[in-house]
Formats: structure tokens, C-alpha cells, sequence
């Protein structure tokens, strides 16, 4: 939940808020080929893992290969070549502007604050490493030992500054890991994230 960041639902919004339409060519790549990649890959492994439930090696590549967001991204590369009517389009881009409010709200629903007891600790650490640790690391690998500069490193460095991904914690709570901790950290991290991500967005003009 700390190393996954919501790229879709929160972070294409925001690049669209920050940097502009441009920036949203950059933006859906970091999130379909990388965070939900890796989701759909090492993060069902993971989650499988250290799942209660004893899980096999071919347990963990079925869950994987039947993983639907895994199966929806195999299909779309599939279908790049084939010509969609306008009608269709203009369809499909009205349901997807409503993703981020519903996730949004249903992220909402579930916060409840007095399940915070004995996971402060916990919490604090993750939220910190998403927001404020985890970045500054990729900011220091990137800027620090590359001297990467540009739009695209702007636009990466800020994505990975998101709040936890809604996907991530849809897999963990599946699996049962701490479901009480999952629900406060994708609730209190997306909302301190409105906060945070100014203040990144700030620091990354000099890049």
C-alpha cells in the first residue's frame, strides 16, 4: 500500500490540474503499463504471499492471470489497432469521467476514524513513506544520481508522490491484511495527498 500510488483515479486528474492535457500522455503509461502492472503481477504475489491462506506457485500465476484489471490491460493492447465509431467513444469518455467522484466517495464511506486504535504507529509510518519518504527516494535516484530533467521526470516524480491506490487496497483487503489499517490508509492518505501534492508539485518546477 506505501509503494503503490493512485495514478488513476487521483493522479490523472491531477496532472491534468498541474501540467495540462500534454501531461496526461505521459501520465496514463505510468499508470496502465507501471502501477497497475505491477499490481496485477508482483502485487498479487505479494498479497498472496502473506495471505492466511496457503498459496501455491500455481496459485499465485492463476490469481495473477485472472487478476480482471490484468485482463482488461492484455485485451486493450489487443485492441489498439481496431477503429472505434465517435458515438462510442463519446460514450465511453462520459461513464470514465465518473470513475474518480464514485472512487472518490466510496474511499469516503469507508473511513472510520475509531477503528484507529493500536495502528497509529502503522499508519503514520505508511502515509510518510508514501507521501513524503518514497518520493524524496525517487527524486533522489532520478535528479540526485541521474540528473534526469524534464517534463517526464516531473510528471513520474509527481505520480509517484499520489496517495495509496484504491486497486492495491481492493487486493489486500481480498486477502485479508488488516483490513481496518488498508481502509485508514487509502482514506486519510488520498485526503493529506490534496494537501501534499502542491508542495511536491512546487519543489518539482526546479526539475
Amino acid at each position: 500500500m506505501a509503494g503503490l500510488g493512485n495514478t488513476s483515479f487521483v493522479g490523472l486528474p491531477m496532472i491534468e490540474s498541474f501540467y495540462g492535457n500534454n501531461g496526461m500522455s505521459i501520465g496514463i503509461p505510468i499508470d496502465q503499463l507501471g502501477t497497475y502492472l505491477v499490481l496485477s503481477t508482483l502485487g498479487i504475489a505479494v498479497a498472496a504471499l502473506f495471505s492466511s491462506e496457503t498459496s501455491s506457485g500455481a496459485g499465485v500465476l492463476k490469481r495473477i492471470c485472472t487478476f480482471p484489471p490484468f485482463i482488461a490491460l492484455f485485451v486493450s493492447l489487443l485492441l489498439l489497432p481496431v477503429e472505434y465509431p465517435e458515438w462510442s467513444i463519446a460514450v465511453l469518455r462520459r461513464l470514465g469521467d465518473t470513475l474518480a467522484p464514485l472512487a472518490l466517495v466510496s474511499v469516503g464511506l469507508q473511513l472510520r476514524l475509531d477503528q484507529l486504535s493500536g495502528i497509529r504507529v502503522p499508519l503514520s509510518i505508511g502515509i510518510a513513506f508514501k507521501l513524503l519518504v518514497g518520493p524524496a527516494l525517487v527524486m533522489l535516484v532520478y535528479v540526485g544520481m541521474l540528473r534526469a530533467t524534464g517534463d517526464v521526470v516531473q510528471i513520474t516524480l509527481f505520480e509517484s508522490a499520489m496517495g495509496p491506490m484504491i486497486g492495491a487496497s481492493i487486493v489486500a483487503i481480498q486477502h485479508g491484511l488488516n483490513p481496518p489499517l488498508i481502509t485508514l490508509l487509502v482514506g486519510l492518505g488520498i485526503t493529506v495527498s490534496f494537501l501534499s501534492l502542491p508542495l511536491w508539485w512546487y519543489v518539482l518546477q526546479g526539475v
